[in-house]
């Protein structure tokens, strides 16, 4: 039975996915680095992540999305779906990695928040945004920084208590071979994301950090 729902899980994500990205390329006027991110989310969220893209970024009319957009609450969800777009994919591939090679636990954790951060800064946030910041790689990377690793730590605290509960329980979502892993991998994520979702309000309000935008913004 239990088996059962996790592949209905798996599916139901899929499914969701393949919506996301179909509409958001083909339909949604937000910028590529968004689309990205809402894809990557749902991916591992599934149908929640697919309730918050229609929720928080689809635009209900063509010319609507900038205006749609612009409640803070859909502004600081952009901000964290970036944020967990980038991160929860280092995070998940290092583990996928570090799992496999029956390392201990805490050089585990110690892997997956370096190469989870890094993949975030490095390539979510500096590479993809570099164009907002001046063109300029090094200057996204400066600029990128303290946001950047703000919003991991409070992501890593909920993917890292949610990955020791539930593997402790079952070790069989231990094994990146089994489907165990990755229900456990997007239950993590989605507990990430809640728990990262404060400190990416307060710095879109602050202006610290990036919200939702749509692509005119970007010319």
């Amino acid at each position: 039975m239990l088996d059962s729902l996790l592949w209905l899980w798996v599916a139901a994500a899929l499914v969701s996915t393949a919506y996301v990205a179909w509409d958001a390329w083909q339909f949604n006027p937000e910028v590529p680095v968004m689309k990205w991110a809402f894809v990557l989310v749902t991916l591992y969220a599934g149908p929640l992540g697919l309730v918050l893209y229609l929720l928080s970024c689809k635009e209900p009319y063509p010319g609507t999305h900038d205006l749609f957009i612009r409640p803070m609450w859909k502004q600081a969800a952009g901000s964290t779906m970036h944020c967990l777009a980038g991160d929860a994919t280092g995070i998940i591939i290092a583990a996928a990695i570090t799992t496999s090679l029956r390392l201990p636990m805490w050089l585990d954790s110690i892997s997956e928040y370096a190469f989870g951060f890094a993949f975030g800064l490095l390539v979510f946030q500096a590479l993809f945004m570099k164009s907002m910041m001046g063109g300029s790689y090094a200057k996204a990377l400066r600029m990128s920084f303290i946001p950047e690793w703000l919003s991991m730590n409070t992501m890593m605290g909920g993917m890292l208590a949610v990955m020791v509960i539930l593997m402790s329980w079952d070790m069989r979502a231990m094994d990146a071979r089994g489907i165990e892993f990755w229900v456990v991998m997007s239950f993590a994520a989605i507990v990430g994301g809640v728990v990262a979702y404060p400190i990416n309000y307060w710095m879109v309000d602050k202006g610290i950090k990036h919200g939702m935008m749509t692509r005119k913004q970007r010319a």
